[in-house]
């Protein structure tokens, strides 16, 4: 084990990720206040201080005990949910759903920003390795948060947009997952079926888009 490349990489990887994940519980928190809830609100939760979402186990130990025993080969963490009390949505199926895309969005978005920043680095003649693989690795983080959290099972923002665009029936029946959807989705992330069939189609969409996206700013620097 490469111990030296090992810490520069979490050292590279440590901005980009506490700010993928305090944006994203900040903005399910921002969502909810603006559509009726003030839970995360009054919970302090809808802030951009990462301290506020961190948890402790799932957001440091578990990912760096994770990425020192496989050599970076296998990666999972989580912040501590923002509460939300959909009840107190104007119009809580609906309102559901514009909560719970609130986080993947906020991921996507700052995929978008790593991009521009790396674009600008090298237009500006920075070669200093460390800051563009910050900004490569704020891009792959985001993306993978994008991806993952869309992954249709509770309790994950994916589970809880089709809860909320189901009918009724089908919609309670996929609820009841819940307090079993964090271990139904870990065994799937372990088995490969997460990364195979989710995570890496809907990567190579998210980076074509990125792509897309930098193409006229890149184009000025030509």
């Amino acid at each position: 084990m490469d111990i030296p490349h090992l810490v520069q990489t979490v050292l590279i990887y440590a901005l980009p990720v506490l700010f993928a994940i305090t944006v994203h519980e900040a903005a399910h928190g921002y969502v909810a206040r603006a559509l009726g809830d003030n839970t995360a609100h009054a919970a302090g939760r809808v802030t951009l201080n990462p301290f506020n979402h961190i948890d402790p186990m799932g957001t440091i130990v578990m990912p760096l005990l994770l990425y020192f025993a496989t050599s970076g080969a296998f990666l999972f963490g989580y912040a501590k949910p923002v509460p939300v009390d959909f009840g107190a949505l104007r119009h809580p199926r609906r309102d559901m759903v514009w909560v719970a895309l609130a986080g993947p969005a906020s991921n996507f978005a700052q995929a978008l920003l790593w991009g521009i920043g790396w674009t600008l680095l090298l237009a500006s003649g920075v070669q200093e390795r460390f800051f563009l693989e910050m900004c490569k690795a704020g891009v792959q983080v985001n993306l993978v948060m994008w991806a993952f959290n869309l992954f249709p099972l509770p309790p994950l923002d994916g589970g809880r947009v089709l809860v909320g665009l189901l009918p009724l029936r089908a919609a309670l029946a996929v609820s009841r997952i819940e307090p079993y959807g964090f271990f139904i989705v870990l065994a799937l992330v372990v088995a490969g079926v997460v990364g195979t069939y989710w995570l890496q189609p809907l990567m190579a969409v998210g980076y074509a888009a990125i792509l897309l996206a930098l193409s006229p700013l890149q184009s000025l620097f030509r």
